[in-house]
């Protein structure tokens, strides 16, 4: 049988860190083996789901590249045939009405702390063979064995035996009209013919309850994989202070798709000492019966340095479309400077994000906003400043070819005329092109300003090495 998986987030919130390593886990699996990827949308909580949420699931999982081979399916278009599967366990007697109050299930369960047992449905409506009759309160309860056990080999954490003691007879369909999750999701997978679930191991104590489900069906049970959590760098909860936070703020923040799936596949998972991976050689290596059972931790500082290895690897074309987004964020029109790959190329040894690529690169697409005095009464005020910027004006004006290296070799040239030192040279330019002192290479820096640009910034320093 072909493998089929499904990442099911459910829209309550934004598309968090640990969805995000679900949805990949699930995406490779089914790639590895050649299978299919579903994604499902399971919004049947109408309180809770919005269509915000709705989109900001579908914008992650777009720009982290995990295309979907079918959908996205939404539960709420699937009611009837919930109903469908409810009437069919209610007929042969494997479901049951149960009509109780809220006040009456919060009685039940106080009676069971008050004997030391586990708060449940006492399984009142469970033999009394209630018709349907209209009753804000009415609702449909799964008969659960009573005895036996549900055994399954979890393939990441191994075999995994629950009493069925332990289960109640839980609800297949609320008095709202709607399926729980532990229902819908079983029709949901059989019906698309999900073979393996890939989820978080918050679900663990769902499963039993799903396997009774598809057993009472007489329907296949798939395979399962409960992912561990993720943990902070300081061994607590993943929070916001961690970096649990919805998926496109990591691209607000600076980081590549690839580079954070990179990341991503490495908390849990690994091959050999290797740290960076193609896309391709994830498909081709990933396996989720190779998913470590123990938590795994998230550190900012890994994910900064693997981003800063994906911007000085990458071919610079395919890193500019991001880099065009985040000048335009903050107010640039990238086409009033220079190409972003070639801003890309000059800036990737300096930082580690996109975002503060884009601040650093302001100054080639803006006027300079501020001058740093330090680096103005240092470097343009020196007895030599205004020979250099001279000498350099009139040789960026007479360039054949704009280039990097035929600037490299200009500044060489006044120095040796000049009888200075590099740095007496290139630091007075650099200061004239971006009013610090502080910059890439001193021929990327001219260059990417533009000849007619340079030039006259030139000027404008030149003026003020000689102001008084």
């Amino acid at each position: 049988m072909s493998v089929r998986t499904r990442f099911a987030p459910s829209p309550t919130g934004f598309l968090h860190i640990g969805g995000a390593r679900t949805a990949l886990y699930c995406w490779l699996e089914a790639r590895h083996h050649g299978g299919r990827f579903v994604l499902r949308v399971e919004d049947t909580d109408r309180v809770r789901s919005t269509d915000e949420a709705v989109q900001a699931i579908l914008d992650g999982m777009r720009w982290l590249g995990l295309d979907a081979d079918e959908g996205p399916i939404y539960q709420t278009g699937r009611l009837d045939r919930y109903r469908e599967v409810a009437e069919q366990l209610l007929k042969a007697g494997k479901a049951y009405y149960a009509y109780e109050t809220p006040e009456e299930i919060e009685a039940m369960r106080e009676a069971a702390r008050a004997k030391g047992e586990k708060p449940r449905y006492n399984g009142y409506y469970r033999d009394r063979n209630e018709p349907y009759r209209e009753d804000p309160n009415r609702v449909i309860r799964f008969k659960n064995p009573l005895n036996g056990s549900v055994v399954f080999e979890d393939k990441v954490k191994g075999r995994i035996e629950w009493s069925n003691t332990e289960l109640d007879d839980f609800v297949l369909f609320r008095s709202d009209g709607f399926p729980t999750y532990n229902f819908a999701v079983v029709v949901d997978d059989l019906d698309m013919g999900i073979t393996e679930v890939i989820r978080g191991d918050d679900h663990v104590n769902n499963t039993p309850r799903q396997i009774n489900v598809y057993e009472a069906l007489g329907a296949p049970v798939p395979t399962f994989a409960h992912l561990p959590m993720i943990l902070g760098e300081d061994g607590q909860k993943l929070s916001k202070r961690h970096g649990a936070v919805g998926v496109m703020q990591y691209r607000e923040d600076g980081y590549l798709p690839h580079a954070l799936l990179n990341y991503l596949v490495r908390l849990g998972w690994s091959h050999g000492d290797q740290e960076i991976f193609s896309i391709g050689e994830m498909i081709e290596l990933f396996d989720i019966a190779d998913v470590n059972a123990s938590a795994a931790r998230f550190d900012m500082a890994k994910l900064g340095w693997l981003n800063q290895q994906y911007l000085k690897n990458e071919d610079p074309a395919s890193i500019a479309p991001e880099l065009e987004w985040h000048l335009r964020r903050i107010g640039i029109d990238p086409s009033s400077g220079p190409a972003p790959a070639e801003v890309v190329t000059a800036l990737c040894d300096r930082v580690q994000t996109l975002k503060d690529m884009a601040e650093r690169a302001r100054v080639w697409y803006a006027p300079i906003a501020e001058w740093d005095e330090k680096a103005v009464a240092k470097h343009l005020k020196s007895a030599t400043a205004p020979a250099v910027l001279e000498a350099a004006r009139d040789g960026l004006r007479a360039l054949d070819t704009w280039k990097p290296e035929p600037i490299h070799e200009l500044v060489k040239q006044i120095a040796e005329r000049l009888e200075l030192g590099m740095g007496k040279v290139a630091q007075p330019l650099r200061v004239a092109l971006t009013g610090t002192q502080v910059s890439p290479s001193i021929d990327h820096t001219v260059y990417l300003a533009g000849r007619e640009e340079a030039v006259r910034r030139v000027e404008h320093a030149l003026a003020l090495s000689r102001a008084d």
